[in-house]
């Protein structure tokens, strides 16, 4: 069955998660989740939770190591750098957990943690761009995606999961791209297959026909690619997928193939509808 993102003209927040809407341990941090994988992906070790993680022991990162400390939120859902989300805070270890962030740098790291335990080891950073703290402690935050992020070993687990992490950025192609393969030819096509998809999902909607706007808004390729993929909600492995390539071009190439699955499904589906359209209800 084909994918189908649910495109949206902008990111908005979802005021509906709550922070505790999956139960996160410890003991089975950074299993890999199990997801597709882009051709040529190259799999990583997963990181097993060291036995000193949680203990009193446990050392910070080398200095010159190149890591930095970072505290970890796993949520059921996959940030992306200048996406924003709406979260509820309300559980006691990352209330914990708000309160530090709030008085020091704002930041932490939120990674994809699916219903079947354990959390991704690559993530995206978010900063608190808004909040407010009710009566009972509990929070309501917007943070905003910066940079993303890749675990190398935990630090400590309690009250709440510190990671030491590295940097992730895409790495330019190693070879010259072939004709209309390069990451700006990429990022035009994608666009013009989101102009469909949006425009034949409106039409099956019923929505009136309009033309779409500029989804792009001159955001280069690399930036681009990170707001396709924030678009397709109700798909996080395949998020997850694409938050952790490397290369522009390979994230491109496999959003352009997720929407060309979604505009046949639907050019299907809107052909059936004109073939069979729903008769009007008797009384």
């Amino acid at each position: 069955m084909a994918l189908l993102p649910q495109i949206l003209p902008s990111p908005r927040p979802q005021p509906h998660l709550a922070a505790s809407r999956h139960a996160f341990s410890p003991a089975h941090a950074f299993r890999r989740a199990p997801r597709l994988h882009a051709p040529g992906h190259r799999r990583r070790a997963l990181l097993a939770t060291p036995p000193s993680a949680s203990g009193p022991g446990s050392s910070p990162p080398d200095p010159d190591d190149g890591l930095v400390e970072l505290p970890l939120f796993p949520l059921p859902l996959v940030l992306f750098p200048d996406a924003t989300h709406a979260l509820h805070i309300f559980e006691f270890r990352y209330r914990i957990m708000l309160h530090t962030v709030l008085d020091t740098d704002l930041r932490f790291g939120v990674v994809f943690a699916g219903a079947g335990g354990g959390a991704a080891d690559v993530g995206c950073v978010g900063e608190v761009v808004k909040h407010e703290r009710l009566a009972d402690d509990r929070f309501f935050l917007i943070c905003k995606g910066q940079e993303r992020f890749r675990v190398h070993r935990v630090v400590r687990s309690k009250p709440y999961l510190v990671a030491a992490v590295r940097w992730l950025e895409d790495r330019p192609p190693a070879d010259a791209p072939a004709p209309g393969e390069d990451a700006e030819a990429l990022a035009v096509e994608v666009e013009a297959l989101m102009r469909d998809v949006i425009r034949i999902a409106n039409r099956l909607n019923g929505k009136p026909e309009k033309e779409v706007g500029d989804l792009r808004r001159g955001l280069f390729p690399t930036p681009f690619s990170f707001y396709v993929g924030n678009t397709f909600e109700g798909a996080p492995r395949e998020q997850q997928a694409l938050l952790e390539l490397e290369d522009t071009a390979t994230r491109l190439r496999r959003e352009r193939d997720t929407l060309r699955n979604t505009l046949n499904y639907l050019t299907a589906a809107s052909a059936v509808k004109d073939v069979f359209p729903s008769s009007p209800s008797s009384g």
